[in-house]
């Protein structure tokens, strides 16, 4: 900010400043500056302002406004200064970014329908409706490099060794071997695909393995089993805002392209000529 505000010494400007207009007075058109004949209204820094970052906003009007006037003046005069002539790669450019403003903002009011508490309801219950209970799993288990040490362990284990203590002694899982080997409660999904399917399989209580994946050979004991509880809706709230957002904005692209005439006759173009920079200057 302090960089794009900074004040270009030297530069040539021929600036007038209206005059101060009363708050209920002032409109987006009000000037507030012009610069060579050019027009800098409080539209202008309105949306200047909207642009930048949060503490940025948080700074005194004052300090902010006449921060952003003298950046848009800055910008008006080099704006000015290449003449009325833009280069090919210029104009591509603000067609692009003109492009990409409009269609951002022609998806905002369709998002901001789709979002209602009734769609987030739906969009629940039909998450939920059949879905089964899930379980979660307490279990711990001791990781080690090798298979042959790791049913040198499972036969201590099945001697009556205890399995915290060996976990501590021997898992090259450090952040649980500090904790006997423990990793809490979690549900399918959370582990490896080898580990996970050995701790469905396994009897509560009982060391199973030793089980092979990327990491290793694992010694597993499931401590205990629960049906998890079903999350709420505000606890899902935020996903399937997610959710609801991308179909709306799938489905409203694809019925206004459906609508839409549209020819592609350069579709047999090299691919390799998105590359090549030296067009813009044909």
């Amino acid at each position: 900010m302090a960089k794009a505000m900074r004040f270009l010494a030297g530069a040539a400007l021929c600036v007038a400043f209206a005059a101060p207009a009363m708050a209920q007075d002032a409109t987006a058109d009000t000037v507030i500056a012009t610069v060579n004949g050019t027009n800098i209204t409080l539209g202008n820094v309105i949306m200047a302002r909207e642009a930048l970052p949060e503490q940025y906003k948080a700074l005194p009007p004052d300090v902010l406004f006449k921060g952003i006037v003298d950046q848009l003046v800055q910008q008006t005069v080099l704006a000015q200064s290449m003449g009325e002539t833009l280069s090919k790669k210029d104009t591509l450019q603000l067609e692009n970014d003109r492009r990409g403003y409009l269609s951002n903002t022609a998806l905002q009011p369709v998002v901001a329908a789709a979002v209602s508490d009734e769609a987030l309801q739906k969009a629940y219950d039909d998450r939920f409706k059949d879905a089964a209970p899930a379980t979660e799993y307490n279990a711990a288990h001791i990781l080690v490099a090798d298979e042959a040490k790791a049913n040198e362990l499972k036969a201590q284990l099945d001697g009556g060794a205890d399995f915290a203590e060996l976990a501590k002694a021997n898992s090259t899982d450090t952040g649980s071997g500090a904790n006997g080997g423990d990793l809490g409660w979690f549900g399918l999904g959370a582990m490896v695909k080898p580990f996970e399917d050995a701790v469905v399989a396994a009897e509560v209580g009982k060391v199973s393995g030793p089980i092979k994946s990327d990491f290793g050979f694992h010694l597993i004991l499931v401590k205990e089993t629960r049906i998890a509880a079903k999350p709420t809706l505000d606890d899902m709230r935020d996903e399937l805002a997610v959710e609801i957002e991308q179909k709306t904005v799938e489905a409203h692209i694809k019925a206004l392209t459906d609508a839409a005439k549209i020819e592609k006759p350069g579709e047999g173009i090299d691919p390799a000529l998105i590359s090549d920079l030296t067009l813009l200057d044909k």
